[in-house]
């Protein structure tokens, strides 16, 4: 049994990234852990009743993957970069201390959204052996409409090294998506069943499976 914990900028990265690999460690009857970085608070422009929906969509969510803990930090999203860098670690490590994960999934830097940047930066500092020496994998996922967008040219690329097969999941994976009911839209929307499947089949074709996630190793201890 394995402690897991997977760290979203938002409520539906966990799922578009890796729904299909939490559902696969949750029925191998690992512990699954769910960090969401951002919130809508009365302190941002969401009305009251948008941050009830949402908050009852993350309930909904996490009890279809049946998440042992949900941490949610409840910073302004979209306003990361507003926030001392030092700040946002220090509560990344906190949840880090509280769960001690064995395996990490974070989004990945090279993501159009500044909040992917800077969540990714503050989850690999919180990820320093001789501070967390729990921490034996990390493993960054793709988001669509944040990766596939990412296309500053001075950056490299999402190469994944890592490929999970999620066929038997797929299908529970767009369910869950579905929650997230105003994030979804009409193909040829990135955040539409379509491209879901899409591009499960694409990293399946890459790895020799019909259906698959695809991630980006960049530690692991043995």
């Amino acid at each position: 049994m394995k402690n897991v914990l997977v760290v979203a900028p938002h409520p539906d990265d966990e799922t578009l990234g890796c729904g299909g690999t939490l559902l696969k460690h949750k029925e191998a009857n690992d512990r699954i852990h769910w960090l969401i970085v951002t919130g809508m608070t009365d302190q941002t422009v969401f009305s009251p009743d948008r941050i009830k929906s949402r908050q009852n969509e993350i309930k909904k969510v996490a009890d279809r993957y049946g998440f042992s803990e949900v941490i949610s930090l409840d910073l302004p999203t979209t306003k990361l970069d507003t926030i001392p860098m030092s700040d946002i670690v220090s509560l990344i490590g906190d949840s880090f201390q509280r769960i001690r994960p064995e395996i990490v999934y974070l989004p990945y830097r090279g993501d159009v959204h500044t909040d992917h940047k800077v969540v990714f930066d503050a989850t690999v500092a919180c990820t320093k052996w001789f501070r967390y020496p729990y921490v034996k994998k990390v493993l960054v996922y793709e988001t669509l409409s944040e990766t596939d967008f990412g296309l500053t040219p001075y950056t490299g690329s999402f190469r994944p090294n890592v490929f999970i097969n999620i066929e038997k999941y797929l299908d529970r994976k767009i369910e869950i998506m579905k929650i997230f009911a105003t994030e979804m839209g009409q193909f040829p929307f990135p955040r539409s069943e379509e491209a879901i499947r899409a591009l499960a089949h694409v990293r399946g074709a890459a790895s020799g499976c019909k259906a698959a996630e695809a991630f980006m190793l960049l530690r692991e201890v043995q």
